[in-house]
């Protein structure tokens, strides 16, 4: 059950004298129009920005000091007795 060449000239013939030859151009190049405009919106998007984009740069915070260690306990000097 598959088509053959005979159904498909059967169809394309009914679709012309329903449409009529003037429609199917139409149709046509309103879809060139479209894959046209379609193209050009690919293009923009793909193009840098016109200017370059502001950049804000935030202040670095001031690095903070190292952390104080714990200094060791002296202990103390045992005198000599004598």
């Amino acid at each position: 059950m598959g088509l053959s060449w005979s159904h498909i000239l059967i169809v394309l013939v009914l679709f012309v004298l329903l449409f009529g030859r003037g429609k199917i151009s139409e149709l046509m190049g309103d879809l060139a129009q479209g894959i046209k405009s379609f193209k050009k919106g690919m293009a923009e998007d793909d193009a840098p920005p016109a200017k370059d984009p502001k950049v804000i740069e935030h202040a670095k915070p001031a690095p903070k000091p190292a952390p104080k260690t714990a200094s060791r306990a002296k202990a103390p000097r045992k005198r000599k007795s004598g």
